[in-house]
């Protein structure tokens, strides 16, 4: 078990190499939740992730010896360029093995940082039986992302730091992937404060760490946009920690966490991975649990690739009712199509995409079905244009 001293000692250490980043009050969300939110924005660091803190702890009390030996990580990506970085600013060898999932985005900025890259596996747990393996072969030092006291230790400084900038924060809501950041944070804020709630959150396809410190047995799926806490086996040491220190855990869906990196995107003009927007989903899922309370969210991550944030921006305009897909059923004559985009334009939307259908309809044959994704307002919006469709002799529905 890591003490306070622990980590007051990795604060000193990382002093000077990385940033101490800010943690200030969201008034939009606290509006939206209903709680007194503070953010913690480790996404602004060099490597986007508080996974640096770790990293640095561990890396810089490596003695002469093990040093010349270097490093070997496994990690979906955050942990790999915490330790590439810190190993090449100490000019260490390191080698990062990842799984075969993991966003080319977060391969290519670790490879950056001069580390050799080993893509193999479809989970962290083969990925980490690669790593142990090659650490034997070329006697390397292995650097776990979560289960080493050092690494503990370092993001822990997370929780130090939060409560030096906010004295009386009544909660503390920590993503929870193998339970480093929150055993680390846990230790830290249980000590200066003993009163303070410490709650994890983890993904519904991955509650490892939830069945482990609840009891239950939910099953494990096969992905998670929040691919940084996609972790099937809890580490020990911090499991150790959690089971004394932390209050409780919840469990927060895909479609809560795409909401939250689109509200995070939009409301505070920051961008998160899924783990990084998991704090904030559960304060959104979860209201009534944290309404009136003074609460500090870590934004831990903003490593994402841009194909999968422009799908998941998508996928949240159509929820807020901001994208609609309507069908519109009309006489196959000329003239038709321009009556109905003139009809949409007079409403006030814009359209995006148009496809005819012709063939696989069951109007009759004189008939056309046109599809229509249309740019509104929201749901008022998409019923004011469905009216004036309706107003120009046109039948309209909405495509769920």
């Amino acid at each position: 078990m890591i003490q306070l001293t622990d980590i007051q000692s990795a604060a000193a250490r990382l002093t000077g190499h990385l940033l101490r980043t800010p943690c200030v009050a969201s008034r939009t969300l606290s509006d939206i939740t209903g709680a007194q939110v503070f953010l913690k924005f480790e996404n602004l660091q060099f490597t986007a992730s508080f996974k640096e803190r770790g990293a640095c702890n561990k890396l810089a009390q490596l003695t002469a010896a093990e040093r010349q030996r270097g490093v070997i990580a496994m990690s979906a990506g955050n942990h790999a360029q915490g330790v590439a970085y810190h190993a090449q600013r100490l000019g260490l060898r390191a080698v990062i093995v990842m799984p075969r999932f993991t966003p080319g985005v977060k391969v290519e900025r670790t490879r950056g940082f001069g580390a050799e890259i080993v893509l193999h596996g479809d989970t962290l747990d083969e990925a980490r039986a690669h790593a142990l393996t090659l650490a034997e072969q070329q006697q390397l030092i292995f650097v776990h992302p979560y289960d080493d006291a050092d690494i503990v230790a370092g993001q822990g400084t997370v929780g130090l730091e939060m409560l030096q900038e906010v004295p009386d924060l009544d909660t503390l809501v920590v993503a929870v992937g193998g339970g480093g950041l929150i055993a680390g944070m846990a230790t830290a804020a249980k000590t200066i404060k003993p009163e303070i709630e410490i709650i994890g959150v983890q993904a519904t396809r991955f509650p490892a760490m939830f069945n482990a410190f609840k009891g239950t047995a939910h099953p494990q799926g096969g992905s998670s946009i929040a691919e940084g806490i996609a972790v099937g086996t809890p580490g020990v040491i911090p499991q150790a920690i959690i089971v004394q220190c932390v209050n409780d855990m919840l469990l927060v869906d895909e479609g809560d966490i795409e909401q939250a990196i689109v509200m995070l995107l939009e409301v505070e003009k920051t961008l998160v991975e899924g783990a990084g927007a998991a704090g904030l989903a559960a304060l959104l899922k979860y209201p009534e649990r944290f309404k009136g309370k003074k609460v500090g969210l870590v934004l831990c991550g903003g490593n994402i690739d841009p194909l999968l944030l422009a799908a998941i921006i998508e996928r949240g305009m159509v929820r807020a009712g901001r994208l609609a897909r309507i069908r519109v059923s009309a006489r196959d004559i000329p003239g038709t199509l321009a009556k109905i985009t003139a009809t949409v334009a007079e409403a006030g939307a814009n359209i995006n995409e148009v496809h005819h259908q012709r063939a696989f309809t069951t109007l009759a044959a004189q008939n056309v079905e046109i599809e229509l994704v249309i740019q509104t307002r929201g749901p008022q919006h998409i019923e004011a244009v469905l009216a004036q469709l309706l107003l120009a002799g046109l039948e309209a529905q909405v495509i769920h």
